[in-house]
């Protein structure tokens, strides 16, 4: 609907102008007819009109001529064509300023429209700099940047737009936070999200986003606040949504913010402890070379569930803290879970092995 109404208005122009420019009656009734013929929807018609007439060489009844089946090639879904018509016009010279400003934002529009962004980009960027209220000028140039994974460039046209008009469209924020986060500029990304939750402060997704942001740039402190932050606004999360904020921590190869949240969450009730999740924040303390703490939630789980699993996780912890009594001792309680024997064969060799150094130092350090 949008281009349609734009190249209605394009048909107007071209025959108000060329009323101003006194051309050739020839070729203004031609402009005419097939206008008229287009608003029918008769576009045979109209390049018949347009057929019938001719300028000459360099002049403007030749640019209006070109101009006029180029809108109409448009019209008909013809935008290589189109492109290829409205280009002539543009290098012509023959238009004034305004029509030539029309011309070059509809040769954006159209090589937008069939993915040119490289040209889409010459034509826009001589202009952007006089284009703070110009809206769509930095739409194109953003999308052209976007289409040739060059988003980042976009950002400084994007903040700029938004700064000029801070009632932008939410599209224009929302933009900005996945860039931004993308190019893991978290806190900025995080900084256009808190815009965005002050229009929709009770837009889970918006909370869920920013803890995300904040996890991401590695304060978990921040993140957990923020998540409290919405449930005493009587918002809530679903559990999922809260294990994919721990999720993302492992992601970003981030364990120990990833367990200090999730135990976080345990303390302040937001999640509750189930089996699995206990497993998930010993592996994040163990990622972490936490040992001491994972140890701790490992052997909580190995007494409570007498898994082999669990008995030979804590022995392995137990024995990579030097802490051979209690490793051995671990180890003892796996086998007769059913751990695996030469596992557990292995890691006791270990352990007897560097007892040994170990008694061997102390007899010669006492000698």
């Amino acid at each position: 609907m949008h281009r349609l109404i734009v190249l209605m208005a394009l048909w107007v122009t071209s025959i108000a102008y060329a009323a101003e420019q006194n051309i050739d009656p020839l070729v203004f009734r031609a402009l005419d007819a097939a206008q008229t013929a287009q608003k029918q929807g008769d576009y045979t018609a109209a390049r018949r009109a347009l057929d019938a007439a001719s300028g000459q060489p360099g002049s403007l009844e030749e640019a209006l001529l070109w101009r006029t089946r180029g809108y109409l090639a448009w019209a008909e879904g013809q935008n290589g064509q189109a492109i290829e018509l409205l280009e002539k016009v543009r290098k012509s010279g023959t238009l004034d300023a305004e029509l030539q400003m029309a011309e070059t934002l509809n040769l954006a529009r159209l090589n937008l429209s069939e993915q040119r962004y490289p040209r889409v980009l010459s034509l826009l960027t001589p202009l952007h700099a006089d284009a703070d209220t110009h809206e769509e000028v930095l739409q194109m140039l953003v999308q052209a940047y976007q289409g040739l994974g060059q988003s980042v460039k976009a950002l400084p046209l994007a903040e700029r737009y938004v700064q000029a008009n801070p009632q932008a469209a939410d599209s224009w924020l929302q933009f900005l936070v996945a860039i931004n986060a993308d190019a893991k500029r978290y806190l900025a990304a995080e900084r256009w999200q808190r815009q965005l939750l002050t229009r929709q402060p009770n837009n889970v997704q918006g909370w869920r986003q920013l803890a995300a942001l904040q996890q991401l740039s590695g304060r978990h402190d921040k993140s957990l606040a923020t998540l409290r932050a919405a449930y005493q606004k009587g918002l809530r999360f679903s559990e999922s949504e809260l294990d994919r904020l721990v999720l993302l921590a492992g992601a970003a190869e981030q364990p120990w913010q990833g367990a200090k949240l999730l135990a976080g969450m345990f303390e302040q009730g937001l999640l509750p402890r189930t089996h699995m999740r206990e497993e998930q924040l010993g592996l994040l303390w163990w990622q972490a070379r936490e040992r001491q703490q994972a140890a701790q939630i490992y052997r909580e789980l190995a007494a409570r569930s007498g898994n082999a699993k669990h008995w030979l996780h804590l022995a392995q912890l137990e024995l990579e803290q030097a802490r051979w009594q209690a490793g051995l001792e671990a180890l003892r309680h796996a086998e007769r879970a059913g751990a695996e024997r030469s596992k557990v064969r292995a890691w006791r060799n270990w352990a007897e092995s560097e007892m040994s150094v170990e008694r061997e130092k102390h007899v010669a350090s006492a000698g």
